[in-house]
């Protein structure tokens, strides 16, 4: 049995998520369907580095593959690309040492948000048009009371409720290109949907609707503002998985220019 590591981009518009889901078409199930073209009759497995929500994008998500056969790198990666959608482009195939797990070995993920000060008619997919004019000084302050180990409860899925809320975020940043707000949310691991929430929160203290205090005490008590607040997932990305050793994301590059 060989292992490898990929890396994928994709647009995920069309797709239920990255994970496999019965009556739905998922990124997982996109590229499992290419393997089984090019390794017809070959048992196949295939593991991602995390589940990305219905219409959330990714720049580098990691998955590893096994076969029972050895192939050409590069080879493999023409291979997968040629049998592809063209929303889904694997971006590098690299040999992964037996025991190595996407999931489970990544120390680091680093999650982009785009806002856009304006309609696009080029981006409307590819980011979350917010028309009030945003305090991005406030929206840095709430940013700062995010950071650190925290208990996220109130920014969770009911369906994570039954495991540790507690996530550790080491970075937030946040920067002004063109028409574009970029935000870069960077943690160990994060709950289903608490980047798009975290996002919704930033946007409404800078819209001047909520206060600081009134975002500490989401912390404090149970909350359901939080789920209201969800920000959508046309402007997310999932921009970067880090194993041991990985350099961490520099500076911020919007995937679309907005000017």
């Amino acid at each position: 049995m060989a292992r490898y590591k990929l890396t994928i981009e994709y647009d995920g518009t069309r797709y239920a998520g990255w994970q496999l889901q019965k009556g739905a078409k998922s990124v997982q199930g996109a590229v499992l369907d290419a393997c089984k073209l090019i390794f017809t009759g070959d048992k196949i497995e295939l593991y991602g580095a995390g589940r990305t929500d219905q219409g959330v994008h990714a720049l580098g998500q990691v998955a590893h593959l096994d076969v029972n056969r050895s192939v050409n790198l590069l080879k493999l990666k023409f291979q997968l690309n040629d049998n592809l959608p063209p929303d889904i482009v694997v971006k590098k195939v690299e040999q992964a040492a037996p025991k190595f797990h996407a999931r489970y070995d990544a120390v680091h993920r680093c999650y982009l948000y785009q806002i856009s000060k304006r309609p696009s008619a080029f981006g409307k997919k590819m980011v979350w048009w917010v028309k009030d004019p945003l305090d991005i000084e406030k929206m840095k302050k709430v940013a700062a009371l995010f950071t650190g180990m925290k208990d996220f409860k109130n920014f969770a899925e009911k369906s994570d409720e039954d495991k540790s809320t507690l996530v550790e975020i080491s970075k937030i940043e946040i920067v002004e290109i063109g028409d574009l707000i970029l935000i870069r949310v960077s943690g160990s691991h994060f709950l289903w949907k608490q980047v798009r929430r975290m996002v919704g929160v930033m946007v409404e203290a800078g819209r001047g609707k909520l206060s600081i205090g009134e975002i500490e005490a989401i912390f404090a008590k149970p909350s359901e503002l939080v789920a209201k607040l969800t920000a959508p997932p046309s402007g997310l990305y999932l921009e970067r998985v880090c194993y041991a050793g990985d350099k961490l994301p520099e500076e911020l590059e919007p995937v679309i220019r907005v000017e």
